[in-house]
């Protein structure tokens, strides 16, 4: 369902919207605008899809704050009866082997003390239109998001840390204001907000995992600090690798990098308004933003009261249809021919495609990430294939 939500969001889009815009130019917005400009076409494409992505989120992170306290009550509710009937051996082998090599408390306190000085001091040298205060209150905020990101991730394992950013993005953008680099500190934040919440959704999966193989957590914990050590290394190497062979951001490149011109996009919504904004372009943006609400709205309600045909499997998702909008139908096309090879194998061997879909899939991923750096090294030498086919 989620391949085919993009693929309808791509032929909404590209095969009917965006061409029906296109023939508005010069009454809509001025027809002497470039094609990556936000006052022109590409803002109809950014903006809807931000209202739909919005909508969507907005959507899910009430549902999950129901969930949540929804869970909290029954679990209080809940009788000592009930908590004392887990005798299973096994579970209580990884309750006492999780618990006792557990990290203190004084020691995560601590530690997420020292980290939010640092940032205090350091975030606002690199970045100068946020300023110590705004960094504190990120720090201060944090917290409360991260459980909310990760009891939520935990029950759904979905991690909704992406739409707080684009909340962080709107509100210190505001804040700031576009004269003091609104728009830097917004996505500044953005970055920030969003480090500290996937961080904390990810080590819980990791406990989780740590727990169910009796794993160490001050092991996991460890772990992870390497990682995110390596990461602070290599990272920036891959980025100056891509960023010397490629035009980064060209929407006619190989990298266009449509999701920060989407965040983007948002910081400008938060410094500038909807004055900013096309013509029609908000109009259109508040239909598609609340429709994305009532079709999560009744794909919850067939969950719920339609049991007996599951209708709500067909719904697409608004958040997956919002991604062609500006990314383009390419990549729609990429998912959908993997889901007709593996529906085919599927009607083949049943068995075989259960067994081995996965391990295919992680190979085709890992393959095409992997293949990136050799590309952006012949690049770099000059060296360009012979003949090119992309959707």
């Amino acid at each position: 369902m989620v391949n085919i939500s993009l693929l309808t969001g791509a032929i909404v889009s590209w095969a009917f919207m965006w061409p029906m815009i296109e023939a508005k130019k010069g009454d809509w917005y001025s027809a002497h605008l470039s094609a990556s400009s936000l006052h022109g076409i590409q803002g109809y494409r950014v903006f809807i899809a931000i209202a739909m992505m919005l909508g969507d989120g907005l959507f899910h992170f009430a549902y999950m704050l129901v969930v949540t306290i929804s869970s909290f009550t029954k679990r209080k509710n809940s009788t000592q009866q009930d908590c004392s009937e887990e005798d299973d051996e096994d579970e209580k082998i990884r309750n006492e082997y999780f618990l006792k090599d557990q990290i203190p408390n004084w020691a995560a306190a601590g530690g997420y003390a020292g980290i939010a000085v640092v940032s205090i001091i350091v975030v606002p040298i690199i970045f100068h239109s946020l300023k110590w205060y705004h960094v504190l209150v990120a720090y201060l905020i944090a917290p409360i998001l991260a459980f909310c990101n990760s009891y939520g991730a935990g029950l759904t394992d979905w991690s909704l840390a992406s739409n707080y950013g684009k909340i962080a993005i709107l509100t210190f953008s505001y804040w700031v204001g576009l004269e003091n680099g609104g728009v830097i500190a917004g996505l500044a934040s953005c970055g920030l907000m969003m480090s500290i919440l996937d961080t904390a959704s990810g080590l819980m999966g990791d406990f989780k995992t740590g727990y169910l193989t009796l794993t160490s957590p001050r092991s996991m914990f460890f772990s992870q600090i390497i990682g995110t050590a390596m990461g602070c290394v290599i990272t920036p190497l891959v980025f100056w690798i891509f960023n010397s062979a490629y035009r980064l951001g060209d929407p006619e490149g190989s990298y266009p990098a449509p999701y920060a011109l989407m965040y983007r996009g948002i910081a400008l919504l938060g410094v500038e308004g909807f004055g900013s904004l096309p013509k029609h372009c908000l109009n259109l943006s508040i239909c598609f933003f609340v429709a994305a609400i009532l079709i999560n709205l009744v794909t919850q309600l067939l969950k719920k009261f339609e049991t007996k045909y599951r209708i709500y499997r067909f719904i697409p998702s608004p958040m997956c249809m919002a991604i062609p909008f500006y990314l383009g139908g390419y990549f729609a096309i990429d998912m959908c021919l993997g889901s007709l090879i593996l529906f085919g194998w599927q009607m083949y061997n049943k068995q075989k495609a259960k067994d081995f879909g996965p391990a295919v899939a992680s190979g085709l991923i890992c393959g095409d990430s992997l293949w990136g750096i050799p590309a952006s090294i012949l690049a770099l030498a000059g060296v360009k294939a012979p003949c090119c086919l992309k959707f």
